[in-house]
């Protein structure tokens, strides 16, 4: 391998590890609120307790999320030192905002709410767990809206002298058409994912240990993780229906190979299982739905959907000789992998509450194993979805502007490059067994032996210590 390929993998292996920690923190943060904001209603004391449980794992997500997200700043810098250059302008602002915002969100209140719990008023209390999930969410969109100038670049222009893109309308970035249909799509993946823990690790309890105290805690949280999944599942299919719209706008290579058409077709039919040659140049045989992918790509049953071949020589034509089209093989199996363990995870939960209705107590040891593996599917999802959207736009790293090999640093050397892959990897790995490791201690210990805090009276007792809930 040559540097750039080093580089590219050590991108994309930090990428997708950072990546499984993001929808946990952005769902689970907001469900944590959702169930706090139960208990301060009602005074149950089961959503108190569920709001510790699950709180903490939120912790544990949270911190490794942190650790690993530092690392990709890195990245520009070390690797893609020439691609910085190009789109630091743009990227500036949206990133600044994102640290000294969104993160500051974040960070500050969720310190808050950690050592609040005796000491801050219930309602101001409250409002420190809403303020971190607000705080995800921006800190989603801003990088989003960074990342989608990648896919379709506007409110910029080239200046040939300095050889950078310069910021001229921030409001366009913010507002890109791509930006708007991806942060949605984004948030349902993270409610898909967080809805899909809360359900398993409920279920696990329930099927393992029923009868306990615990139980009914773990039974309204199987039906909120089981609800908030399948709700997210659909708005996924929804929201990626018109992603794929907007995408065959800007960018009908991506839409091309993500179906392995490589002739232009009207209408055109989609590929359940296709099968082509190694080097992804052509069809050898497919099983396809008529004129679903007309529907899907444009909104028209009769629609046309160009496809690899002849977009191939358009692009020749347009920026000069070479190759636009990315590997097919990965772009086709990604897109259908993301779609697949999304599903799947969705008929998790359908049957889930199939099992929990009129109150009866779920008893499969297959439900149990399902469980295990149940949390594991959309963060599947989530990471193919992102290959398929990265890897769909080769060879532009910034599409029509800029090529991936164009990026990479003039400097580093191909081993620099290996050791920092290696340095990563065994990092990442031993990061992997902590968190993995903290989840299911936590996991398995169940919920805590609460009772519902005092009313805090900060200004007669001003000298009692902070308390950590945890």
């Amino acid at each position: 391998m040559d540097v750039l390929d080093l580089a590219r993998w050590q991108f994309g292996v930090t990428t997708v590890y950072h990546f499984l920690f993001v929808p946990i923190t952005i769902g689970l943060s907001f469900l944590v609120a959702v169930m706090q904001t139960v208990w301060a209603r009602t005074r149950d004391e089961r959503w108190l307790r569920l709001t510790r449980f699950y709180g903490k794992l939120l912790l544990i997500n949270f911190a490794m999320g942190v650790v690993t997200g530092i690392v990709q700043e890195f990245q520009f810098g070390m690797n893609w030192s020439d691609y910085s250059r190009f789109v630091g302008d743009i990227f500036g602002a949206p990133l600044a905002i994102e640290a000294l915002l969104a993160f500051f969100l974040e960070s500050t209140f969720l310190g808050l709410w950690i050592f609040g719990w005796d000491r801050l008023p219930a309602r101001v209390h409250l409002a420190c767990i809403w303020a971190v999930s607000i705080g995800t969410i921006l800190s989603a969109y801003f990088i989003l809206a960074a990342n989608s100038w990648m896919q379709h670049p506007v409110g910029y222009r080239f200046n040939p002298d300095t050889g950078r893109a310069e910021l001229t309308d921030f409001a366009a970035v913010l507002t890109n058409k791509v930006t708007l249909v991806t942060f949605p799509h984004t948030l349902a993946g993270c409610f898909l994912t967080a809805g899909a823990l809360v359900l398993a690790v409920a279920l696990w309890h329930l099927v393992r240990r029923p009868g306990t105290d615990q139980a009914p805690a773990f039974r309204t949280a199987a039906k909120l993780g089981a609800w908030v999944t399948i709700g997210a599942a659909v708005a996924t299919l929804v929201t990626g229906d018109v992603q794929g719209k907007i995408m065959t706008e800007v960018q009908p290579m991506k839409m091309a190979a993500a179906e392995a058409l490589y002739e232009t077709e009207q209408p055109a039919a989609f590929s359940v299982f296709t099968i082509g040659t190694l080097d992804g140049s052509r069809e050898v045989y497919a099983l396809k739905i008529p004129d679903l992918l007309s529907w899907l790509a444009t909104g028209d049953p009769d629609g046309t959907v160009e496809g690899i071949n002849d977009l191939q020589a358009r692009y020749a034509a347009q920026y000069g000789p070479g190759s636009y089209t990315p590997i097919i093989p990965v772009t086709y199996w990604s897109f259908r992998l993301m779609i697949g363990f999304g599903m799947l995870a969705a008929i998790a939960a359908v049957w889930a509450l199939w099992t929990l209705r009129r109150g009866r107590a779920p008893t499969s040891r297959w439900l149990a194993r399902t469980a295990v593996v149940l949390p594991l599917l959309p963060l599947a999802a989530n990471s193919f979805g992102w290959i398929f959207t990265e890897m769909g736009r080769q060879p532009w790293i910034v599409f029509s502007e800029m090529l991936t090999r164009d990026g990479v640093s003039r400097t580093v050397s191909t081993g620099e490059v290996v050791t920092s892959l290696a340095g990563f990897t065994l990092l990442y790995g031993l990061l992997a067994f902590v968190e993995v490791r903290l989840l299911l201690r936590y996991a398995k210990a169940g919920l805590p032996d609460v009772s519902p805090p005092p009313p805090s009276d900060v200004d007669s007792d001003q000298d009692r210590p902070l308390s950590f809930a945890y």
